[in-house]
């Protein structure tokens, strides 16, 4: 749980530009209550999976949801997910329709064998350690319409951030301590 300090010096970085869209991906596995919090708070949201879910299937998905700087929803994702691997946030000028389809695309992989397997990027722990083992092809199809990456780092007290830009991967630490 990130005191209020945090939460205000995240904040201004997930939102330091205002014509840029941010977007929460959210693990429902790793949230209690996400889908009650998003009943009540009504965000702008819609879940990475396709199709009619059962409900213990939609209590463990991932869902796309579009932050404002000062919404109750925001408030609740900073102060209790940040540094509890609660998900990662995307800056995009694109629309909420347009980064689903986007986000689809990576829910499943195939190993070696062709076995498919859930991907979990939306885990912070996995997309800091996924991105920078990716060849330039393979981040500019991961990044798509996304701008930058923000996510906790092993630390919490520090926000990495990657952005795919043509000399590579740029990976930036920026503290989220207060003072």
């Amino acid at each position: 749980m990130a005191d209020e300090a945090v939460v205000q010096k995240l904040r201004e970085r997930l939102f330091e530009a205002p014509e840029r869209n941010v977007y929460a991906l959210l693990d429902g596995a790793s949230v209690d209550g996400l889908l009650g919090r998003l009943g009540s708070d009504r965000p702008e949201y819609v879940c990475l999976y396709r199709g009619e879910l059962e409900p213990d299937i939609a209590e463990v998905a991932p869902y796309l949801v579009r932050l404002e700087p000062d919404a109750p929803f925001t408030q609740w994702v900073l102060e209790k997910g940040w540094g509890a691997h609660w998900g990662i946030f995307a800056v995009s000028l694109g629309v909420l329709r347009d980064l689903r389809q986007h986000f689809r695309r990576f829910t499943m992989v195939r190993d070696p064998d062709g076995k498919q397997l859930y991907f979990r990027f939306y885990d912070p722990r996995v997309l800091r350690v996924f991105l920078p083992t990716c060849t330039p092809d393979e981040l500019a199809e991961f990044f798509g319409p996304v701008m930058c990456y923000a996510l906790e780092d092993e630390d919490p007290k520090r926000m990495l951030r990657f952005w795919n830009k043509p000399e590579g991967l740029r990976r930036e630490e920026v503290s989220a301590a207060a003072g």
